[in-house]
């Protein structure tokens, strides 16, 4: 869901009309009495109604079957995950002149993508502790623990990428108790995850195939945080895959972009794991 009940409520006090789609707001929590109480939001089960409107908020971008039942000209917002979507989707798109913002490029006045850096914390710091319930499953995992419990070893955390997810998930994973060590191949990005981090012990390097290889062999959980112009770049290979602990966690937070790992392939929010 992209609107709060606040956020509801905002815009129909500066006079605008907003209709519901009703249970939209379940997944995050918002019951449709929340919406109609918080700002008299209207809500209908009509799904052609919705689509309907001249301007529809959607966070998921909109199937093609969806699409068929927008009006020409309307205005979209939404996370179109450009990357991930076929020419199709666009020409179809197109023929109905439909006006499409994506989430990933609305720009702020201070030249920032204030949507991809939110998100950006929340996947950082979420990819560590979804690494953690994985680690610690006696079943798939190897059923240790972050903690940094007394008279047990700190887990190993490798992180590639030293951007905004990296950043977070250092963050959590330092938290955490674990020994963390950073790539990337900014100077820039390595001194200032380092500054933000407040001095806390933090290791870091660039992108070397020799000591990479050597922290990959060691480590527990590794997460891939490294975006490219066009494509992520494949920073580990299936060489370097295969010669990691077994039961170790690998948590590619680039994939939209294709991923940072050889052997990432895109899996659904029902089956997430590759094992």
């Amino acid at each position: 869901m992209c609107l709060t009940p606040d956020a509801v409520y905002a815009l129909v006090c500066n006079g605008h009309r907003v209709l519901l789609e009703s249970g939209a707001g379940e997944g995050a929590n918002f019951s449709d009495k929340d919406y109609s109480e918080a700002g008299g939001a209207e809500i209908t089960k009509d799904t052609e109604k919705v689509f309907a409107c001249p301007m529809i908020l959607k966070v998921e971008p909109p199937s093609l079957e969806q699409i068929k039942l927008i009006n020409p000209q309307t205005i979209i917002i939404s996370a179109l995950q450009l990357k991930t979507q076929h020419k199709k989707y666009f020409e179809t798109l197109a023929a109905k002149r439909i006006t499409a913002l994506a989430f990933e490029f609305i720009r702020d006045s201070d030249n920032a993508y204030p949507a991809v850096k939110s998100l950006s914390e929340i996947a950082g710091t979420a990819s560590v502790l979804i690494a953690a319930e994985l680690l610690s499953d006696a079943n798939t995992g190897n059923g240790l623990m972050f903690g940094n419990i007394s008279g047990v070893p700190p887990l190993e955390v490798v992180i590639l990428g030293a951007g905004t997810v990296g950043e977070f998930a250092s963050r959590s994973a330092i938290g955490l108790g674990a020994n963390v060590k950073v790539f990337d191949n900014s100077l820039t990005k390595l001194r200032r995850i380092q500054t933000h981090l407040g001095g806390r012990p933090l290791y870091t390097s660039t992108i070397q195939p020799k000591n990479l290889t050597k922290a990959l062999k060691r480590c527990d959980v590794v997460i891939g945080a490294v975006r490219g112009t066009n494509r992520a770049p494949i920073v580990v290979t299936e060489n370097m895959v295969q010669h990691m602990k077994k039961g170790a966690i690998i948590i590619d937070v680039s994939i939209d972009m294709g991923g940072c790992f050889e052997t990432s392939e895109v899996t659904s929010h029902k089956h997430p794991p590759l094992l």
